[in-house]
């Protein structure tokens, strides 16, 4: 994490160049060109319709057209998209949602971003940093909830190194438990150097994350007055040094309510086109917060508001066009409007969050003065399983395709044309029957096996000799084996 302007003077032309494309692409001027084209083209609901219609064929949306769905106002029309919205998502994915739970190492930050409790200067943040025992600890109490996918965060200092970081993911991975251990760790952290990127790739994680918060320049300028994340430019081309340090499955995000989100979501299409076109892989996952109250954050309220209608729009119109992503929604919703989110084109969730270092030890989770900001969706993990189970969704803990290769380019072309869904339902059934096998109470697991029976039925309709080979594998793990996957 050290030197970074340093590093990014210092690039190669070829590297300067791909700067300049990238300040070129996101001028704000040239945003505001594709979003004038789409009001044009949403005065013509006949062209509206069309370009709903022909979303189910997986080939995502142009940035003029996105640009049109999102001058939608009409219920009706807004209903129609997020019909067609769930199915572009079950077509990829099917009716299944990946669970995770982030870990914060620590809560010390340089950074300055008027938005964020972290921020460097705030006194109403208890200031923590987890020892190693601390993070085995909290891995601990997140295994013996069910989970196996974390995502790794931290603050953002300005002269360390990544010593504390690596050795805290090794030790996330070395922990385990009677109830099992964690088979993925997903890291989100500040934007790094190719060579440290290269170090983080080596521990084998899954997916780097890093949102640009606002596209919008000059917001984002007077948003971060001061610390690393000032630098508009170094994060904005993080995804080149991450995939030129070996990291091959990446995601990226907005903050919503920090500029008009119609801007943001046509900058996150154009960033997830470039990365596409470059380098031959999208995004593996764009994530959609908004923003919420944060204790000490001078910007107590969003500069932009996003309505719920709105936020349901620009959910529907990202599934649509970067159909092939994965659209992780977090526990910063209200739960009615996760729910209906679930099932309209979000396809990774958080649950059972917390946002301070050490939250999940029991003495700590009613404790805010570390938290970054405030959460709307409480409920425990078991919960949102059952009325997920009660609806027929699976729940899934998989993490088959880090582990199997199917990274990259690799998982770009089953997601594209839908082909993933081969391994995503199979592998969310598993995942599930461990969980219910290991974790549920009576009245979860009467729930679970049914919304598992379902699932068994529906595929040998359509697949019999795979129905007879994921029962079988689901019987094995009734009998007490584990970590079974395609």
């Amino acid at each position: 994490m050290k030197n970074r302007t340093a590093d990014f003077d210092s690039m190669t032309t070829e590297k300067t160049a791909e700067a300049d494309e990238l300040a070129e692409l996101f001028r704000e001027d040239n945003i505001e060109k594709f979003l004038a084209r789409g009001e044009e083209l949403a005065r013509d609901k006949e062209e509206i319709e069309r370009i709903i219609k022909e979303s189910v064929n997986l080939e995502g949306l142009s940035p003029e057209e996105a640009a049109a769905l999102l001058q939608i106002e009409e219920r009706e029309m807004l209903e129609l998209m997020l019909q067609t919205a769930r199915q572009v998502k079950e077509t990829i994915y099917g009716k299944r949602l990946v669970l995770f739970a982030p870990l914060y190492f620590d809560n010390i930050c340089d950074n300055k971003c008027l938005y964020c409790a972290f921020r460097q200067g705030n006194d109403e943040v208890e200031r923590r940093r987890l020892s190693q025992e601390e993070i085995k600890k909290e891995v601990e109490a997140l295994i013996e909830k069910g989970h196996k996918r974390l995502l790794v965060l931290t603050g953002e200092r300005e002269n360390e190194d990544l010593t504390y970081l690596l050795e805290g993911i090794r030790t996330a991975y070395e922990t385990g438990t009677e109830a099992g251990e964690i088979r993925r760790i997903n890291v989100e952290v500040a934007p790094l150097t190719v060579e440290e990127f290269s170090q983080l790739d080596e521990l084998g994680i899954g997916t780097y994350t890093c949102f640009q918060e606002t596209y919008h320049r000059p917001t984002y300028d007077r948003l971060h007055p001061s610390g690393p994340k000032s630098d508009y430019d170094w994060r904005l081309s993080v995804m080149d040094r991450a995939i030129e340090g070996g990291i091959d499955d990446y995601g990226i995000g907005a903050l919503f309510g920090l500029y008009d989100y119609r801007f943001e979501v046509i900058s996150l299409l154009l960033h997830a086109n470039y990365l596409q076109e470059r380098y031959g892989v999208g995004p593996h996952t764009i994530s959609v917060p908004r923003l919420n109250m944060a204790a000490g954050a001078p910007l107590d309220n969003p500069p932009a508001p996003v309505s719920d209608f709105q936020f349901k729009k620009l959910v529907a119109v990202l599934r649509l066009a970067v159909p092939y992503t994965g659209i992780i929604l977090s526990t910063r919703e209200e739960e009615s409007l996760r729910d209906q989110l679930f099932r309209h084109g979000v396809s990774q969730i958080s649950a059972g969050s917390r946002t301070s270092p050490g939250g999940y030890e029991e003495a700590r989770q009613r404790d805010s003065k570390e938290e970054q900001f405030s959460l709307h969706d409480t409920r425990p993990i078991a919960e949102i399983i059952y009325e997920l189970a009660e609806k027929n969704y699976l729940p899934s803990f998989c993490t088959a395709c880090y582990r199997k290769g199917r990274t990259g380019e690799d998982f770009m072309d089953l997601a594209r044309p839908g082909k993933i869904q081969q391994y995503c339902k199979p592998n969310a059934m598993m995942t599930f029957k461990e969980y219910l096998e290991d974790f549920a109470g009576d009245e979860l697991q009467e729930r679970g096996e049914s919304c598992l029976e379902h699932h068994l039925d529906e595929m040998k309709e359509n697949n019999s000799d795979l129905a007879g080979r994921i029962k079988e594998r689901l019987n094995k793990i009734g009998r007490g084996e584990r970590d079974i996957y395609l």
